[in-house]
């Protein structure tokens, strides 16, 4: 049976002035259990909202129109209409009404489809009533910055340069989960932008005035990594001349940054997991726990759930961490940035190195495309730097790269294979294909002139298509066919708009 209860707003007055009616900020509590239901209507009251409560999903959808409701907080199971059919319908009727969720230990994907469906952020049963004002505080200023500047829609993404669908749909994740104070586990391969991620999403969060601090797990032994999250007391181990505060408590009101999380000892994960369960700090050697309020953003190159399968890795601390799971791809992924993050940092070193740079030849442009980049956009980055170091010219020239895997025998090795290319000049040319390669195969340029973007579209999709077919719609033959890796032929074929059997 659903209740509902609401503390009308009364007239103040001090003396024999009247002031205006005070306003106060309406908040609905949809859950099943009228405990909770009651102590969150006494913890809110007593900080001065307007408490709504129902254990019915879809009296709750009526009641948000009918007394202007600002904010939602509600569990995912629930009788009538389960939370995540309930969270779906508030942001189609109600899109601009945040919703906090609250749920058990244990239901970590159904939290996390929670997040994907716009929550704004989650709590676990059972909670403090510290955690639930500061929360609830956080999402109604959170919603006053919306309606005093509304935001465009697009996050400002510091040095990450990108106009591929990759990176777009990073983006808006982004955007979505900067002003929660959900935790975020990045993944990717080392070198593809997993720290500037993590402070994009700072500097757009409400903690972005707070400080970001970031700690390499991968660059401590066990025991100074546990003096730098937790801190230690004097005497507490040979070396402690004094106490010292860890970045627990340093990140305080902040974020946390955590990098190369999967180098966890199993000792610190026990220790790690307890402080985002309980936000509880006690310092090494130390006897007194302090609270600390830090939202936490985590990264990894290594495959967790492969290391959760082999006992590396606690599966309870992954689930904490994987909230909202963001993989950055590879640079060899999305090859299309590649000119344009060279010219990017080509302008920026150029400035630094106070040097009159006017561009990049067109060949080096093509080495850089056909090589792997194991090292990802840092790699990219390195070698443009190294380039414009070294180079006595104003624009760099294949001379100019320098360095792993750009010397002549490494760059015939890696070089991309050029049979494809002669192919798609053959369709214009109609010079007969012979050895790939040789140059009596180069295309011939029509005297009119050509649509060489159209062109290449036309022939790249027509090989796609040749390999499909052959490959029995298979993405993965079809990819080893055009020496591609599977997610290179999927957003091609997306892209170009290639219809096949889902084969897989």
């Amino acid at each position: 049976m659903s209740t509902e209860t609401g503390t009308p707003t009364s007239n103040i007055t001090t003396g024999s002035a009247r002031t205006a009616p005070v306003l106060k900020r309406r908040i609905l509590v949809l859950d099943d259990e009228v405990a909770i239901q009651n102590l969150l209507r006494v913890v809110l009251e007593s900080e001065g909202y307007q408490v709504f409560n129902t254990d019915d999903g879809r009296a709750a959808l009526k009641m948000i129109g009918e007394h202007k409701i600002e904010l939602v907080i509600q569990d995912l199971r629930m009788p009538k209409l389960d939370g995540l059919s309930f969270l779906k319908q508030l942001k189609q009727q109600y899109p601009d009404v945040p919703s906090i969720v609250i749920t058990a230990f244990g239901t970590f994907e159904t939290t996390i489809e929670a997040m994907r469906l716009g929550a704004y952020t989650h709590l676990n049963k059972p909670f403090d009533t510290e955690e639930i004002r500061s929360t609830v505080s956080r999402a109604l200023e959170r919603l006053e910055i919306g309606k005093r500047s509304p935001r465009s829609g697009s996050v400002p993404f510091l040095d990450i340069i990108s106009h591929t669908s990759l990176m777009a749909e990073i983006s808006n994740l982004v955007d979505r989960v900067a002003p929660t104070d959900s935790t975020v586990l990045i993944t990717g391969e080392s070198g593809t932008g997993k720290e500037l991620i993590a402070r994009a999403i700072h500097y757009n969060s409400l903690r972005a005035d707070q400080a970001f601090v970031p700690i390499n797990c991968g660059a401590f032994t066990e025991t100074l990594l546990e003096s730098e999250l937790f801190g230690h007391v004097k005497g507490s181990f040979t070396g402690a001349i004094g106490d010292r505060k860890g970045v627990f408590e340093s990140a305080d009101r902040g974020t946390l940054f955590l990098d190369e999380v999967g180098e966890l000892s199993l000792a610190t994960q026990v220790k790690f997991l307890r402080v985002l369960e309980t936000r509880m700090v006690k310092p090494v050697g130390g006897s007194r726990e302090s609270k600390v309020d830090v939202r936490f953003i985590c990264a990894t190159n290594r495959n967790l759930s492969q290391m959760v399968a082999e006992g590396q890795f606690r599966e309870d601390l992954f689930y904490r961490l994987n909230v909202i799971p963001l993989e950055l791809p590879p640079l060899r992924d999305r090859k299309e940035d590649i000119p344009l993050l060279a010219g990017y940092f080509l302008a920026r070193f150029a400035k630094r190195m106070n040097k009159p740079m006017t561009g990049i030849d067109d060949a080096v442009i093509e080495r850089l495309l056909q090589y792997e980049w194991p090292g990802n956009v840092r790699e990219l980055e390195n070698t443009i730097e190294r380039a414009v170091a070294l180079t006595r010219n104003d624009r760099i020239t294949l001379a100019d790269l320098n360095g792993p895997g750009f010397s002549s025998s490494a760059a015939s090795a890696r070089r991309a294979p050029v049979s494809a290319s002669i192919a798609k000049a053959d369709a214009l040319s109609n010079v007969p294909i012979s050895a790939p390669g040789s140059i009596s195969d180069a295309p011939r340029l029509p005297a009119e002139g050509m649509d060489l973007e159209k062109w290449l579209l036309d022939q790249e999709r027509a090989l796609i298509l040749q390999a499909l077919e052959r490959t029995n719609g298979s993405l993965t033959l079809a990819a080893k066919l055009l020496n591609m890796t599977f997610r290179s032929i999927r957003y091609r074929v997306s892209k170009l708009g290639i219809e096949r059997p889902s084969k897989d």
